[in-house]
């Protein structure tokens, strides 16, 4: 199957709101339980050293209540108190995102040896590349 443009693969929106930066800090904070919206943005800037603007979280959330993964509820009271939450959809992509998540905590070692062993190859490819382009111009 071949396509290409975003029109015709909504999956692949969803996919990207599920795994975008924050998109994947919110779903796993409130896989632990409802938070009100100061509060998840507390959580969710504690994993970053700049944390998360009132305006980012904000579009997230709203993303992700309309991908049916969020749950929005404002209660009338005053002064006004909205909790986020998941929906049983958000549930299952919050625990599929959640395992990622581990599996690249548990792993990153192995992607910083890979990493290294790449920069170090592609260091001595281009150093030959060099030596070799010098001696042809020689």
């Amino acid at each position: 199957m071949t396509v290409s443009t975003p029109e015709l693969c909504p999956y692949r929106l969803v996919l990207e709101h599920v795994t975008s930066r924050w998109g994947v800090m919110v779903l796993i904070e409130l896989l632990e339980r409802s938070h009100r919206f100061s509060e998840l943005r507390r959580a969710v800037g504690r994993v970053s050293a700049k944390g998360v603007s009132e305006k980012m979280l904000t579009q997230t959330l709203q993303t992700l209540e309309r991908d049916g993964l969020v749950h929005r509820d404002a209660k009338p009271v005053i002064p006004p108190r909205v909790d986020y939450s998941l929906t049983e959809l958000g549930r299952e992509a919050a625990e599929q995102v959640r395992t990622l998540a581990r599996w690249t905590k548990d792993r990153m070692a192995d992607v910083e040896q890979a990493r290294q062993t790449y920069d170090e190859a592609r260091a001595a490819r281009s150093h030959d590349e060099a030596r070799a382009a010098s001696t042809r111009a020689s």
